[in-house]
């Protein structure tokens, strides 16, 4: 499978839609020599959030489609497959079994809520953060940061569903189902 030497980052989120702040989040991870590969990990359900708009498979299928030319970037269905919400922790745990090192993607705006995350302070032990600028938010020294240029919402996205902020692989498709669903 891989060698347990190899660091990881993993990349969560509901991606509900994935966009292009998502691309430029895996691009600018691509520069940081220290990862040797990018884990993009769909929830089934963000543990935060009572419902998804898109189902899980689909957005499974739209992030691969939307990463297959990515060297060394992989789009893992674990979360998906438990047909659950699964804390950040479990998945952690999931790849270490695999990898000997995991940095753990979040954006800015999550750095408020991390305290609430499910075994927060074990988490914190178990990976490095690796935390994507975002709509200026200040990220305290003790974290590693990611620029990110794209600031980019999948909740602005939806009402907007601006074709432009979506992937050319499949932004028309996107946009379709997701214009369909707010037409309902």
């Amino acid at each position: 499978m891989h060698k347990k030497s190899e660091t990881v980052a993993l990349f969560g989120g509901s991606f509900d839609p994935p966009h292009l702040g998502h691309e430029a989040v895996v691009k600018a991870l691509r520069s940081e020599s220290e990862i040797d590969k990018i884990v993009i990990m769909p929830t089934f359900l963000n543990p935060f959030k009572s419902s998804s708009f898109a189902p899980p498979k689909k957005r499974l299928k739209w992030l691969k489609e939307i990463f297959s030319t990515f060297k060394d970037v992989y789009i893992d269905s674990f979360e998906v497959q438990k047909h659950e919400k699964v804390p950040t922790i479990t998945t952690v745990e999931y790849l270490l079994e695999s990898y000997q090192s995991v940095y753990l993607v979040i954006g800015a705006d999550n750095l408020k809520d991390l305290k609430k995350w499910y075994k927060a302070d074990e988490l914190a032990k178990m990976v490095t953060f690796l935390v994507a600028s975002r709509d200026e938010i200040y990220v305290p020294k003790e974290f590693k940061t990611l620029l990110v240029k794209e600031d980019i919402s999948s909740t602005t996205l939806r009402d907007t569903m601006n074709i432009d902020k979506l992937s050319a692989v499949n932004a028309e498709e996107i946009m379709n189902y997701y214009k369909e669903k707010n037409d309902n």
